[in-house]
């Protein structure tokens, strides 16, 4: 059987032959990392499964459902139906915007029936696939032109200002990075980038010189964020808390840390957000050093894995996808472990799979159904016309 007979005969399997072709080693992975954010929830509660852990077990395994109904559907099924998801999750930003609930100074949250929703996690997730979709189509110098490089580029600001006015500048700057780096893959010039590269970087210290007049274009807190991150001292007891208990409750754990149960930082409320944006913190102070980074190389694997599933896919658009899912997934690490650690200012992201959250967590689970996808129908061969808008 030569090898385009057998990349066809692979691309028509039964359920039961997809089933077999899911990585279960990548599961198994995920589910250890899932299993040690609900031990850390179970310590902050007090040695109690309420009110978090149980709930993000249950969130969890509702999630591996959704894995791997995700893994078994069709590549080209999901390349179909990349412009409609992008278009729902666009509605319901605006939907958001318009009647959404607020909760901490910030309109991200809409509420459908008994479940409420963040659609700005929706749109990571579906903005990766409709710009995979896009950049399917397009060869190498399609990419550069002006013409075709309009389309994903109103693709990617149009989320990303709405969601910048909920305000969330966190996920607003996930969303960016996601789409620009899927454009970096898909061969867009160096020139486009480097000038990029150099608008940010002349713009960035005129913004600070001119910060009273950036304070009218960015919400009270997020001004205060910023300034507090350029001097953490200049107000410890009030906007500067947040920060500086993230870094006393990090670098109280030392080398081992204080042991499972025994965060005192958590357990006695001083470390804010602790079952969310502040988790990974919390990791520090009971595992210390060794801890942490033992959990860094977990997901250093959990990236490995989706890397090499993006170069076995015999599409661009499962190379696309499977690439910008694994990115995505690696700007929600480093962007929180930066945050708390006092590298980047406070912006609200969560750490997956430790943070407690229902949307963030089915999403994230999500995401990886679509990266076992490319996975499962990695010799599925997509025609590249089949992809563009235009």
């Amino acid at each position: 059987m030569n090898t385009r007979a057998y990349a066809a005969a692979r691309a028509t399997l039964s359920v039961s032959d997809k089933l077999l072709e899911i990585n279960w080693g990548f599961v198994l992975l995920i589910t250890v990392i899932a299993a040690i954010g609900c031990a850390m929830l179970y310590s902050i509660a007090g040695s109690s499964f309420q009110p978090w852990s149980a709930h993000q077990i249950v969130l969890f395994l509702i999630g591996l459902g959704l894995l791997v109904v995700a893994a078994l559907v069709d590549i080209r099924r999901w390349m179909s139906l990349a412009y409609p998801a992008y278009a729902i999750a666009l509605l319901l930003i605006i939907a958001t915007a318009v009647a959404g609930h607020v909760g901490l100074g910030a309109q991200r949250w809409i509420q459908l029936g008994p479940l409420q929703l963040q659609p700005s996690e929706l749109m990571k997730i579906s903005l990766v696939l409709a710009l995979a979709r896009y950049l399917h189509g397009l060869s190498v110098e399609d990419v550069s032109r002006p013409v075709k490089l309009a389309v994903p580029l109103l693709m990617i600001a149009v989320p990303a200002a709405l969601v910048l006015m909920e305000p969330n500048l966190g996920t607003a700057t996930i969303i960016v990075a996601d789409g620009c780096s899927l454009l970096f893959l898909a061969g867009l010039s160096w020139w486009w980038i480097a000038s990029a590269l150099g608008g940010v970087a002349v713009a960035a210290p005129v913004a600070m010189h001119f910060a009273p007049i950036a304070g009218h274009f960015l919400h009270g807190y997020q001004m205060r964020r910023v300034m507090t991150f350029l001097n953490p001292a200049s107000d410890a007891l009030g906007a500067g808390w947040n920060i500086s208990q993230a870094e006393i409750t990090m670098g109280s754990g030392g080398l081992m840390g204080k042991g499972f149960e025994q965060g005192s930082q958590s357990r006695l409320n001083f470390l804010p957000e602790k079952e969310t944006d502040f988790i990974f913190t919390t990791l520090g102070e009971e595992f210390g050093f060794v801890g942490t980074i033992g959990l860094l190389l977990l997901f250093a694997v959990v990236i490995g894995y989706g890397v090499r599933i993006a170069m076995a896919s015999r599409s661009q658009f499962g190379r696309l996808l499977a690439m910008g899912l694994t990115l995505n997934f690696f700007f929600y690490i480093m962007i929180n472990a930066s945050m708390v650690m006092g590298l980047i200012p406070v912006v609200g992201i969560p750490m997956p799979l430790l943070s407690y959250g229902g949307t963030a967590m089915l999403s994230v689970m999500f995401g990886f159904g679509l990266l076992m996808s490319v996975h499962v129908h990695r010799h599925v061969e997509i025609p590249r016309t089949s992809g563009s808008l235009l």
